[in-house]
Formats: structure tokens, sequence, C-alpha cells
């Protein structure tokens, strides 16, 4: 007879490895799951030539330096991951073409970013003060919610945290505009909004807000051996808490019993278990891995309102000439034909209107990235549609390679740097390879979109009073915490520790 395990983690992605780590450092025998022969899920890592290329990450925002830590840095360090970290100077360079956009390069720290938005925009300066004022407010509210398991007491609220009530429910450009900030500022500060895949007018600020806040604080940081290093050392703690990974070996069903979770089947055989951690999402769980006469329909309602979030595209490309040889100094550029956050996510929809991107050179921050004389970049971009659909087959190659010259043009024409000429190796991943890979519809690397009704607020508010099936919680960028690394990270411990909780109370 198998073995029954307390938890069964499905997928070794970014949440999975932490649910996974988490739970077997408890104590909970654990078996991790995973179908590929590697863990990870976005974030690995793989060579062409010379050249070791990260799949997908730019950098965590909520890692934090030795004197101001971030959650995830007490995470990893929590569960001794041994990790080499390499701090990144600079928030961003953004680059709007035409007389009317702007060109401009924002650095960490709070004070050193308000003294540079009042040098590009004259006169912001007293708005920006109110801003971030605005974002300790929203930090205070959002750890006493916290602090009370969700359940704020209304009083204390309206007492101690009015400014929160007042722009809690609001998206980023109505409590930008309240607060009088210019608009060439505004557009500056929204940014980041491609990260999180929701324009500015769909976008929580208080989603948003914190995000920023992070990235000034405490520093953007990346490994120093690519996300893989991440993915590897959580896995190296999975086993050495006494969890088992098992992998090329793909769950197939949840398996239920009088309406809870009793197990996951794997090869056609029943593995036991008390609980299951899901880091798939839950639109290929509800339709695929289990019965739909035991999932509530409250929770089929909610997956089906749920928008997916931005599908990824990214050009993989190794040069032949250094960062310093070429000209370049920035380790993130972001380009865009809008300097409006509205209007870019609005032509993101199709490939033909679509010039949106975030170019990264890791040689500036990681000048041993690559061999001596040589560097890596990475081009990414985003849809907010299937706009992939509708490609045929026999034209995929031909558009994807024609879309990828167009954003290594449109990154020389924007920083003057030639580039073209320097490619040794090039590989390009659409959302087609996304989908393939990581088995989510549609391509998404982002989860569910971030809406004003499933935002981040919403969902921690709710997190404790989920209406899933008994005995199976959700981790990933999918989850409460919504996309991104850094979020998935913690979400992987929040699905631990919510399930540690339904397991002491016999939930």
């Amino acid at each position: 007879m198998a073995k029954q395990y307390d938890v069964v983690v499905i997928g070794a992605g970014n949440g999975g490895l932490i649910s996974a780590a988490v739970c077997a450092k408890a104590g909970l025998s654990t078996l991790l799951l995973e179908k590929h022969n590697i863990p990870g899920g976005c974030a690995t890592s793989f060579r062409r030539g010379r050249f070791e290329f990260e799949v997908s990450l730019h950098e965590l925002c909520d890692y934090g330096p030795d004197d101001n830590p971030g959650d995830v840095r007490k995470l990893f360090e929590g569960l001794g991951a041994q990790i080499q970290w390499i701090p990144v100077p600079d928030t961003f360079r953004a680059i709007i073409p035409g007389p009317s956009g702007y060109d401009v390069t924002m650095p960490v720290g709070r004070q050193n970013f308000i003294d540079r938005m009042e040098s590009y925009v004259p006169g912001s300066r007293p708005s920006m003060i109110d801003f971030f004022a605005l974002i300790d407010d929203v930090r205070k509210a959002m750890d006493y919610t916290a602090a009370n398991a969700g359940k704020a007491d209304p009083e204390v609220m309206k007492r101690d945290h009015p400014n929160f009530l007042k722009a809690g429910a609001y998206s980023v450009n109505k409590v930008l505009k309240a607060l009088k900030i210019p608009k060439k500022a505004q557009d500056i500060l929204a940014t980041y909004w491609g990260y999180l895949g929701a324009d500015a007018d769909t976008l929580s600020f208080v989603h948003y807000s914190r995000m920023l806040d992070l990235y000034l604080e405490r520093s953007p940081y990346i490994p120093k051996n690519r996300s893989h290093e991440i993915s590897l050392a959580l896995e190296k703690r999975v086993r050495d808490f006494g969890g088992d990974v098992w992998y090329n070996t793909e769950a197939t069903r949840i398996l239920t019993e009088g309406g809870r979770v009793c197990g996951v089947e794997v090869k056609g055989k029943k593995i036991p278990c008390k609980r299951v951690i899901s880091n798939v999402i839950p639109h290929v769980v509800y339709a695929n891995m289990m019965d739909e006469s035991v999932i509530p329909t409250a929770e089929i309602k909610k997956a089906n309102a749920r928008e997916f979030g931005s599908r990824g595209f990214v050009v993989y490309l190794g040069l032949n000439k250094s960062a310093e040889e070429l000209g370049i100094k920035d380790y993130t550029v972001f380009l865009t034909d809008y300097a409006d956050s509205v209007k870019n996510r609005k032509s993101m929809g199709s490939i033909a209107s679509n010039n949106m991107q975030a170019t990264n050179c890791l040689n500036v921050i990681n000048p041993d990235a690559s061999p001596a004389g040589t560097s890596i970049i990475y081009i990414t971009s985003i849809y907010t549609e299937d706009a992939w659909r509708n490609v045929a087959p026999e034209n995929y190659f031909k558009v994807k390679n024609q879309l990828a010259r167009r954003f290594v043009e449109g990154y020389e024409k924007a920083a003057g740097i030639k580039i073209s000429d320097y490619i040794e190796e090039a590989e390009v991943s659409t959302p087609l390879t996304f989908a393939r890979y990581l088995g989510t519809p549609q391509g998404t690397i982002y989860g569910y979109l971030a809406q004003s009704w499933d935002g981040l607020l919403q969902r921690l508010q709710t997190m404790y009073t989920e209406n899933t099936v008994p005995g199976l919680r959700f981790c990933g960028g999918h989850s409460v915490r919504l996309l991104g690394y850094s979020s998935s990270y913690l979400s992987g411990d929040l699905a631990a520790k919510l399930t540690m909780k339904d397991i002491k109370e016999g939930a």
C-alpha cells in the first residue's frame, strides 16, 4: 500500500517549493510532485551555446539588505536556503519616444526618488511627499489587518487609518489624481504597471503602491546564479527536512471522499494524503483534475469570473560583445509607445500593435553572468489577450522571429545602442511556449488579473474564509498574494501555514 502523506504539493514552481519546504520543516510528511525533471517552473534557466539564460525573473522587490530585510529574505533565511544575492542600484529607466515623451532613470531610496522626480517634473515634490505619506498609512493599516487575521475593527480603522479607508478601494490613477500629482509624474510612477499586468485605471492603489515602496526602500535584488539557484536551494531544503520530491511525475487527479481531499492520482495509482496544496491554477484543477460535484458552486463561479493575467513573450540574446563595449549602462529599460498605461495596455491586446518591452542586460549587475567579452540581454513583453490563438502553425516561427526582430530594433532605436550585429545565440519564448511548459491557460505567467473586485486587499481579507474543497489550498501567482516571484514565494508560505492551521483545527 502506498505511503500516506500529511500533505501533497502539486507543482514545484515558486509557491509549491516554499509550501513543501515549510510543511516539511514543520514535521509534516510531505510529498512534492513535479511533472518536469527540474524544479522551478518559470524560476529556471537554460543553455544555448556558451550562454545560460534566465527564463523570466527580472528582480525581486522584497528581499532587502542586511539592515532592512524583506519578507522574502526572512522566509528564505528561516528555511536556511543558501542563495547568493546581488542588489540592483536603480529601479528603472523608462523611454517614451516622441516629442511628448521622456527618457528618465529613477533611483532606489525614497528621498532620492522624490529628488529625481522633482528634477524631471518641477513642482512635483509636495504631491510626492503626500504620496509617500499615504503609502506609509497604507502599510500601517495592512500590518494591523494582518495582525488581526484579516478581521479589522471598523472603529479602529476609522480612528487610526482613515486615509487607508479613503484610498483602499480606488485605482492607482484615481488616487494619484486626487493627490494632484502632475500627469508626467503620474506616468513615471506607473511604469511598473506591466509587472502586475493591470493598467493604472484597473490596478488597486494598495497593491501597486506597496510594490513600488518595496523597490525603493529595500532595493531590488537578483540571485547571482539565475533564479534556478533559488529553486535548487529550496528543493534541497525540502529534502533536508525529510520531504520527498518526485520528478517526471504528473498528478492527474485530486481524489476526494465524503466531499474532502483524500489523495492524488499519479500514473494511475492512488497516493493517499490528508491535504493538497496546488501550485496548479484553479482553472486547470477544477476543469481537469477534480469531480465537479465536489467543487463548491461559488468556487466555480469565482474562477469563471476571473480574467487571465498577462501572457509572456521573451527574446533571449547572447551577444559576443561585453556590455561595456556596447555602451550598455542600464540594467532595466522600459520602452512603450505611450506614457499612459491605459493606452499601452490596450495596444498589448494584439501582436500587430504591441510594442511594449522591458529590456534587461544581466551583465550590468552581474559582470560574470556570461563568458568574458560577452553579454546577455532579455527583451520581455506581455499580451493582455489571447493574441497568439490565430497564428497558423505553419506561420508560427516566422511570426515569432519577425516580432523578436521588431523588439530588438525598437530597443536599438530608443537606446541608441546597436546589438543586432553581435548576436551569437538567440531564443524566443511565446505564450504558446509558456502554455506548453507551465500548463497554464493561454500561456499566462501572471495567474489571474488583479481586478477591483478581486485584488490583493480583497483576497487578503477573505483568505481565512475561502470556501474551496476541504483539504485543498492553492499557492502561486494565481492565489491570495497574486502574481510575481516575491508574491508567489509568500503565497507558498501562507498556503502551508493555513494548511497547518486546518490540520490543527481538524478543518
